[in-house]
């Protein structure tokens, strides 16, 4: 794991892993699960998920074809560019108010109801390759961190089988998962949109409404009913993410919480809203905190 820094974070990793793999603690292959979310994980989540990039672009669109969306939220936010509403309401949620989150979701089975799976699938591969993260002006495959990407292959080099867990959509993240890190689609867990048969045409399409949201509580429940198997090691950032990591650490696997701290314009902002709560807990939970800012050498792929 070359851009990781010599350091507690690191070592406790390859501890963790040489224990788990070898000798007299060795744990079958079979279990060696690893689960990690996704933004702010495994990719950058400021100023937007990557996913809000894509929702406002349709959000934006539908207003343009509607005028009369625009003078309500959210369409009003995208229209107008005032992401401030929109991080708002994700920020509410993570501190226990869903009033404005249940807007924006209204609003996000709007942009796939009636849309075939397929269809869904070609319009964000479309955004993966045109879109650009919007303060790094990369593509948003350069907006990964690769020290996660190093301790992906890490763990799959010592038998460990890897999912993404994420409060991000599902079927957003499969078409790029594959490229990005090299984690196939079927290993993909995150919140799901409805969906239902549609025999006239033969094909599986988005209804207007949410199946269920992967985040806090939801989280450990969907690990075990997709995979069956407690995880041995787990890597998050947000409060939203602690269900998970003590659902691992409970178990005797590690967790790792990303704290985002580095304020050296590498690229990554450093902030802890949205993760209060899990950086209180580290400690007395037995969390390994990983700092940006002291345990990455370096944050994103060099070009």
């Amino acid at each position: 794991m070359p851009s990781w820094a010599d350091g507690p974070a690191r070592d406790a990793i390859i501890a963790f892993v040489e224990r788990v793999t070898s000798g007299p603690e060795a744990v079958p292959i079979e279990e060696r699960i690893a689960v990690f979310d996704n933004d702010g994980t495994l990719w950058t989540e400021k100023p937007m998920p990557t996913q809000l990039h894509y929702i406002v672009e349709q959000w934006r669109a539908q207003a343009e074809a509607d005028p009369s969306l625009a003078d309500r939220q959210p369409y009003r936010a995208a229209v107008t560019g005032d992401y401030a509403w929109l991080g708002g309401a994700i920020d509410k949620h993570y501190a226990g108010d869903d009033s404005d989150l249940q807007i924006f979701i209204g609003a996000l089975v709007g942009v796939t109801a009636g849309m075939s799976v397929e269809d869904y699938a070609a319009s964000v591969g479309e955004f993966y390759e045109r879109a650009k993260h919007l303060t790094l002006g990369t593509p948003y495959g350069d907006a990964v961190y690769r020290p996660m990407i190093e301790l992906l292959r890490y763990l799959e080099q010592h038998g460990f089988t890897v999912y993404i867990v994420s409060g991000g959509e599902r079927d957003f993240m499969r078409p790029m998962t594959q490229q990005y890190y090299g984690i196939p689609p079927e290993h993909v867990i995150g919140s799901a949109l409805g969906l239902a048969f549609d025999a006239d045409s033969g094909d599986v399409r988005y209804t207007a409404g949410l199946d269920f949201l992967d985040d806090g509580p939801e989280k450990p429940v969907r690990i075990w009913s997709r995979i069956g198997r407690r995880p041995l090691l787990a890597g998050g950032n947000s409060n939203g993410d602690l269900p998970m990591l003590e659902f691992t650490r409970a178990g005797g696997g590690l967790a790792l919480l990303i704290h985002h701290d580095d304020d050296t314009e590498r690229g990554d902002v450093p902030y802890d809203k949205g993760a209060e709560h899990a950086l209180a807990a580290a400690s007395d939970r037995g969390f390994t905190v990983v700092s940006v800012k002291r345990d990455w050498s370096t944050v994103f792929p060099e070009n």
